[in-house]
């Protein structure tokens, strides 16, 4: 009679190189270090790529709120230089649309830090004559409020003004508060003073 061998479950050998009671407390580790992970290697996602070239074709229309000579300061391509002036004779809104993309892409091929740095320069200075002004319109209403002891502290400040003229102009100011006319005498002392600050 064929007689048949039971094998016990257990009795199979495991083909994994450990013991065989561990086998489901193996933890499989990453191969790559969290440590080693830098999110900057990463590529840049299609959100970030729309949102630079969208960036790069704002800074390159506006290009064209400067006079050209700046362009020539800037050294921009002739390509480009081309494109902003073809873009002054635009009018179609789709065309304008399409020729703000050109310029978009012709911005890719150039280096726009110096451009930053060009509008950061010019607002920097717009944001010096907004004090200036500023500055001037406070000495103007001063001198109105305080006649002779704000004249003398500007003066000491601004030696080479003409102390008669600015004395007349600031009794004048004053004369024509007083009755209510048009300031045009505090208009014309304004204009003395930024006159003195050159």
């Amino acid at each position: 009679m064929l007689s048949i061998r039971h094998t016990s479950i257990s009795q199979i050998p495991c083909p994994c190189p450990i013991i065989p009671a561990d086998c489901d407390k193996l933890k499989i580790e990453p191969t790559v270090e969290e440590d080693d992970f830098d999110p900057a290697d990463l590529p840049p996602s299609k959100t970030r790529r729309k949102k630079e070239a969208d960036a790069l074709q704002q800074l390159g229309t506006d290009l064209l709120e400067l006079p050209e000579t700046d362009w020539e300061k800037l050294a921009l391509p002739e390509t480009l230089v081309d494109a902003l002036r073809e873009m002054k004779h635009i009018h179609s809104r789709s065309a304008l649309k399409r020729q703000r993309q050109f310029i978009g892409r012709l911005m890719r091929d150039i280096d726009p830090e110096p451009i930053h740095q060009h509008f950061e320069q010019l607002r920097q200075k717009t944001r010096q004559q907004v004090q200036a002004h500023h500055a001037l319109e406070q000495w103007r209403d001063r001198m109105i409020e305080e006649a002779d002891t704000a004249i003398e502290a500007y003066l000491q400040e601004n030696t080479g003004t003409d102390r008669q003229h600015l004395r007349q102009l600031v009794r004048q100011a004053r004369k024509e508060r007083e009755q209510n006319k048009p300031p045009k005498s505090s208009r014309a002392l304004f204009r003395y003073l930024r006159e003195v600050a050159g």
